[in-house]
């Protein structure tokens, strides 16, 4: 009697054999591990994914039988027996590939844990009877699975690089599983979806010419002035050192010296010299991205296969059974060949243990990796993060480029012993970034101490055109609206995250048409600014804040050089009614401890020296989640906290949660695919991203409840599992959102204007 891993979509369709499941999903997961040389492990765990379906209970429930089966466990039981008289290194590797099975639906678990459901529990339950003849059907093989690699140095780190083959080997299962189940499905439709994009290889001959031609355009209609010819010999000598052997760089440039296109040119030069899969530009800021495509499209053509990943909404828990949440789970498996993401999505996926966000992974390998403004990396992340840095480019083929004018400090020069250092030394693309510093030296930093906000509004009222830059929402709005008050709203703006992607973008576009007509703008903005937007003041106010901080926003000032350096003020000033956040607070206290030592704190030495104080400061705090101390070893078994790991490893701030504004121009029609549950959730929340604001949690549980915002989801969802928000979080009270100030939650409760005249 046949066996099946899944039932079809209608009555008298073939089911899906399980042989040929198991089968063809090795074979997919072999091909996507073969770039770091792990085939034979990934496709055991393809082979293996899915034992427990041999079990005639789990056969039952594809008739229709309502127990629930466990149909993972089987696997990962078997790849461990199978490797139980093996040599050393396959029987390390087995644990890696029994925890890739287990998670293969639920995410990769924990070892030990308190809960339900580790790895350890699951080995030692009870579990159904399988078929006799599964192996002569499938016929695993648990020989020869650990990749050649080349080994750390230390215990530590070569823990953590089994932990991270480990996550690589789920990679390309779940995108192995994923595939072929979408495969089986869709045959259904007669309509295989494309899954095919074209390799970064087969487009390089063509996508380089594309960018010498733009940048020799932008030569020619350059205005003479000394910064054109710079950038272009910025770019040239970036681009002569692409054929240098794939490692960690560095490529420091200070704000206005062309950084982004200059690392494109080396990205696109340095994979044709090395074969590299994909190139990779990993941004801070969300409100970046689509500056940052735009100005890539540009240079490279508007048809160039980029992706771009940027999503505040994921993983919207879907109804339908468990084949058909499959194909909804439509996450981006990374297999364009250009990708523009951010920290978050890029950094947090090295340490994921969900299927939909790991599934990308093992596309990293053999990318030119480019890290913008790389001092945004959180410190309290800083020790993981830089650990995975290093896997990538020790065993995983990839080329990481530091690109920023403010870099981090993080050679290993500087930390001994500690994993936190990074090979950097000799790695530096710019030329003389010393010598450049001082060249475009745009700006000085004065301090001016306390200031009022009503001092604040005088100093921009004396200035058609100025930023000031704060560290709170609160802040900025308050300050903004005195500023109103006192200005008027000609050329006035507020900018911070109280408003959506969409908003923003919009009030930018008019503040640089502004800037460029010379026109009078005056903007109050949070630090969401100073990384990446292309912004040209005559004058800048910062509030106390670190000395990175304070430089990127001096790379707001002056940044054409139309003035003097002299005559370009970027003013620190104290703002006693709002204190700065706890860790801003301790920068400033860095940053004044480099006064003390540096004449001109925009010296690179006194850059480094501020690195190297915030990082001694910071300690043990590196690592504050103790992320290192989840990864242990017994014996020959990897003991990994993969679920606690994935929770830990968290850039933002889980305090704030999305909700939607509802003024996307097709809202209706969106929402109305929302209600239907058969459209793709992720396709949903990417179209609407740009319309997202995050608040705090408390605030948004608190609108939640009063009902000025309710949580749209598919109706086959509505009043299941009692007591869980499920679906879209999308704004009832209007009155709370405008384009001008953005999102004012604190107002919920309040009447809204045109009722309380009533």
């Amino acid at each position: 009697m046949p066996l099946y891993a899944h039932s079809p979509p209608q009555a008298d369709a073939p089911w899906h054999l399980l042989q040929d499941h198991l089968n063809a999903t090795a074979d997919l997961a072999a091909g996507f591990a073969q770039a770091f040389g792990a085939q034979k492990a990934a496709a055991l765990a393809g082979l293996l994914h899915d034992l427990g379906k041999y079990s005639e209970t789990f056969q039952a429930r594809l008739r229709g039988a309502p127990e629930h089966v466990d149909h993972s466990t089987a696997g990962a039981v078997e790849v461990l027996a199978l490797a139980d008289k093996a040599g050393i290194t396959d029987r390390v590797t087995a644990w890696l590939v029994a925890y890739a099975i287990a998670g293969h639906h639920a995410g990769l678990p924990d070892y030990h844990s308190a809960d339900a459901g580790s790895l350890s529990e699951r080995l030692n339950k009870q579990l159904p009877a399988l078929a006799a003849g599964w192996r002569q059907e499938i016929m695993p093989d648990a020989t020869g699975l650990l990749p050649k690699m080349n080994p750390a140095s230390d215990l530590q780190s070569r823990i953590f690089a089994l932990a991270f083959l480990g996550r690589m080997i789920f990679s390309a299962l779940v995108d192995g599983d994923f595939k072929d189940t979408e495969r089986y499905y869709a045959s259904f439709d007669n309509c295989q979806p494309d899954r095919n994009w074209p390799s970064l290889q087969s487009l390089l001959p063509d996508l380089r010419q594309r960018f010498t031609a733009y940048m020799a355009g932008m030569a020619d209609m350059a205005k003479p002035t000394e910064l054109g010819p710079l950038r272009q010999r910025i770019l040239q000598h970036v681009r002569s050192q692409a054929d240098r052997a794939p490692r960690f760089f560095t490529l420091t440039v200070p704000t206005g010296g062309g950084k982004t296109l200059a690392s494109l040119g080396f990205a696109l030069d340095h994979a044709a010299s090395h074969n590299m899969r994909r190139i990779i530009y990993a941004i801070p800021f969300t409100s970046v991205i689509e500056q940052t495509a735009k100005v890539f499209r540009a240079a490279l053509g508007e048809e160039v296969p980029l992706l771009e990943h940027h999503a505040a909404l994921e993983e919207v828990p879907g109804s339908a059974k468990e084949a058909r949440d499959k194909l909804r789970l439509a996450m981006e498996d990374w297999a364009a060949p250009v990708i523009v993401t951010t920290n978050v999505q890029f950094f947090e996926s090295l340490f994921a243990n969900r299927p939909a966000r790991c599934r990308k992974l093992h596309n990293i390998a053999g990318s030119v990796i480019i890290l913008d403004e790389a001092q945004t990396i959180p410190r309290h992340l800083l020790r993981p993060a830089a650990m995975a840095l290093k896997e990538l480019v020790r065993n995983y083929g990839c080329s990481i480029v530091f690109c920023t004018a403010t870099q981090p400090a993080l050679d290993q020069a500087h930390f001994g012993t500690d994993p936190v250092g990074l090979p950097l030394a000799g790695g530096e693309l710019a030329p003389e970034p010393e010598k450049l510093a001082a060249q475009m030296r745009r700006t000085h930093i004065v301090h001016i101490g306390q200031q009022q906000n009503d001092d604040l509004v005088a100093a921009l009222a004396n200035r058609p055109q100025g930023l000031i830059i704060v560290n709170t929402r609160r802040h900025a709005l308050e300050l903004y609206q005195a500023a109103k008050q006192e200005l008027g709203v000609a050329g006035l703006f507020h900018l911070s995250t109280r408003q959506h992607a969409a908003h923003r973008q919009e009030m930018l576009d008019e503040i640089r048409q502004r800037l460029k007509d010379r026109q009078p703008c005056r903007v109050i903005a949070t630090a969401l600014v100073e990384a990446g937007v292309d912004v040209d003041f005559p004058a800048v106010w910062r509030a106390e804040a670190g000395l990175d901080q304070v430089v990127q926003a001096a790379g707001r000032c002056n940044r054409e050089g139309r003035q003097l350096w002299q005559e370009s003020p970027v003013s620190v000033f104290n703002a006693p009614d709002y204190p700065p956040p706890r860790e801003v607070k301790a920068l400033a206290g860095d940053l004044e401890h480099i006064r003390r030592q540096f004449a001109d704190v925009q010296d690179p030495a006194a850059l480094q020296a501020y690195f190297l104080q915030v990082y001694w400061r910071m300690g043990d705090r590196l690592d504050a989640e103790k992320i290192l101390a989840l990864h242990t070893m017994q014996q020959y078994r990897p003991e990994i906290s993969y679920r606690s790991i994935a929770e830990k490893f968290r850039m933002i701030d889980d305090s704030q949660q999305p909700v939607i504004i509802p003024d996307h121009p097709e809202w209706q029609k969106l929402s109305q695919q929302i209600e239907s549950g058969y459209v793709s959730a992720t396709m949903l929340a990417r179209q609407l991203q740009r319309h997202i604001v995050q608040l705090p949690q408390r605030h948004h549980a608190r609108l939640l409840a009063q009902g000025d915002i309710r949580m749209l989801a598919p109706r086959q969802q509505t009043g299941q599992q009692s007591g869980q928000q499920n679906g879209f979080p999308v704004l009832q009270s209007r009155h709370l959102y405008d384009r001008e100030c953005g999102l004012q939650w604190e107002k919920a409760g309040e009447l809204p204007a045109a009722l309380s005249v009533v």
